[in-house]
């Protein structure tokens, strides 16, 4: 026999938080997410938006090593 909501509620609010805050992540994503072609558009869009403001002078590039070694700094 299938949960009801009011058990799956009791057993979700027996988890710790970062577990639930997890769950509730993945809930909102399968409502919210974007279909492939939609996502893709996105990126599209993205990218067109960077690049633009790479060739305006609004924005500068940097080398990936650059980028990782100060996300890895910054997480120490």
């Amino acid at each position: 026999m299938p949960l009801t909501v009011h058990q799956i509620e009791n057993e979700l609010f027996s988890l710790d938080i970062n577990t639930r805050a997890q769950l509730a992540e993945k809930l909102i994503l399968s409502i919210d997410a974007p279909s492939e072609t939609e996502n893709l558009k996105l990126w599209v869009d993205e990218a067109e938006r960077r690049l633009a403001g790479l060739r305006a002078g609004n924005a500068r590039e940097y080398p990936a090593s650059e980028v990782f070694r100060s996300l890895r700094n910054a997480l120490r």
